[in-house]
């Protein structure tokens, strides 16, 4: 997923379209040239709604869309006939999106299921003709209801990535290498800080043709919670998985302290995160000989871990299993 093909926020002006007016009309006929009132309802105005797309993995195809407006509804006519509604617009989006008043910051709806359409902005209601007023009072009404108005407004949609497991990690803590490794994605690789710019998916392969998806969420730095670094740009991307997998490489001065600075920063962003399933991963194990990785046992703070080398394939499935049985609530 290029980075420059990543688009995880938009900003779009939305309108619903408006009733058709009811009609004013009488009957007119050869044999009745003074008919009672028949004039019919207006259409409803086209409703702006939500679909979810599993092939879409961005919100890139928004991101020159500005104003979205659904159709007005159309005006009854004579004959009691009912005006057209209006066409909707639809809008796909990829799983995880979630939409919020650009005003108030609240949370409209979100979409997490293929296929699943919600309406974001209801269409106005058309209009009752004046079929619909006439009594033993008012025989001939000559009037009728005008089209209710449709709904407008700005709107944020936010893109959350949904994946069975999320790595979190300091800047070259070799996330992006492991997902290169176990998947068949290809993240950016280098040996400087903030290598991944964009959240990458890939789709782990694990025994018996079974399958999960990873997402390679960019490095947290401390203080991301208030925006340093790439700071709340990507924690989001994190609350939507199953799965936490931290990582550490093994060359940390200190993994312990390094994975509390990290577990702070989601419980400052978000204190339910803590309640998802945790894992931690010593990275880049291949840096150091065997027979010492026992001493580094005392210093892992006690979560279940594993040692791991994405160079070298160490424990790499043995990592599989873990994630697989935390994602399916296996116990330990």
């Amino acid at each position: 997923m290029a980075s420059s093909n990543f688009v995880d926020y938009v900003k779009i002006f939305c309108r619903s379209g408006k009733g058709g007016a009811g009609s004013v009309h009488f009957y007119r006929g050869r044999a009745m040239p003074f008919g009672g009132p028949d004039g019919g309802n207006g259409g409803r105005g086209g409703h702006v709604i939500l679909r979810g797309n599993k092939q879409l993995w961005t919100l890139l195809h928004l991101k020159y869309t500005k104003h979205i407006s659904a159709e007005d509804g159309v005006s009854g006519k004579g004959a009691e006939q009912t005006g057209a509604e209006g066409k909707d617009y639809i809008i796909e989006v990829p799983l995880g999106t979630v939409v919020r008043d650009a005003e108030t910051g609240e949370i409209n709806l979100e979409i997490i299921e293929h296929g699943e359409e919600k309406i974001l902005l209801p269409g106005g209601r058309g209009g009752k003709g004046n079929t619909h007023f006439k009594s033993p009072t008012m025989q001939a009404p000559k009037f009728a209801q005008p089209g209710e108005d449709g709904v407008e407004g700005w709107k944020i949609l936010e893109l959350k990535i949904l994946a069975d497991v999320a790595t979190v990690g300091f800047p070259n803590a070799g996330k992006s290498t492991l997902l290169s490794v176990i998947s068949k994605a290809q993240p950016e690789i280098a040996d400087y800080p903030f290598t991944t710019l964009t959240p990458n998916l890939g789709m782990v392969s694990y025994r018996d043709d079974r399958s999960f998806i990873m997402a390679d969420i960019p490095g947290i730095i401390e203080g991301a919670h208030e925006g340093r670094g790439l700071g709340l740009r990507f924690l989001r991307h994190i609350e939507r998985n199953s799965v936490l997998l931290f990582m550490v490489p093994i060359t940390s001065e200190s993994i312990t302290r390094e994975y509390n600075i990290l577990l702070n920063e989601l419980k400052m962003y978000n204190p339910e995160l803590l309640d998802k399933p945790r894992l931690l991963a010593i990275t880049k194990c291949d840096l150091v000989e065997e027979a010492e990785l026992k001493k580094y046992t005392r210093k892992i703070p006690k979560i279940k871990h594993v040692f791991i080398s994405a160079h070298t394939n160490m424990n790499i499935l043995k990592l599989k299993d873990m994630i697989w049985d935390s994602i399916n609530n296996v116990p330990a």
